[in-house]
């Protein structure tokens, strides 16, 4: 069965895609622990992080590089934060987020109760920041 990720980069769910590109797609979270928590995924299959193909890998750093400048950008954040955890989804995803403090970094802080316009504002703020960088070319509409 595909994973939730798939489902949504096939369309099967809906996202608040804020990049695409051949290799690599990345979304808002529904239960972000800042606002503007984006997750860097791989369009094909991969659960664990460790084996995977170092150049996927090294692509999809890029796009978390690129997706948190805009990130920053978009909120005025003082830091941004990444993190891989491997345990919610067996599909490689990397969080990009505000990294306004530790306790930002435990998704057990994650705002379950998002509201769907909040989420959409985000969206709408890290794709123009995208655009405003120079990446409008992946900027997912």
């Amino acid at each position: 069965m595909a994973s939730v990720f798939s489902m949504i980069i096939n369309g099967d769910i809906p996202g608040r895609f804020v990049w695409k590109d051949g290799e690599a797609v990345a979304f808002l979270t529904i239960e972000p622990v800042t606002p503007g928590h984006v997750l860097v995924v791989p369009r094909n299959e991969v659960d664990h992080w460790e084996q995977m193909d170092s150049t996927l890998f090294a692509h999809l750093s890029g796009v978390a590089q690129k997706v948190g400048q805009a990130v920053k950008d978009a909120f005025d954040a003082p830091r941004i934060g990444l993190l891989i955890a491997g345990l919610e989804v067996p599909h490689v995803h990397i969080h990009v987020f505000q990294g306004l403090s530790l306790e930002t970094f435990d998704l057990a802080n994650a705002n379950k109760n998002a509201s769907p316009e909040d989420l959409d504002a985000a969206a709408e703020k890290i794709r123009a920041s995208l655009r405003s960088l120079g990446y409008g070319e992946y900027v997912a509409d």
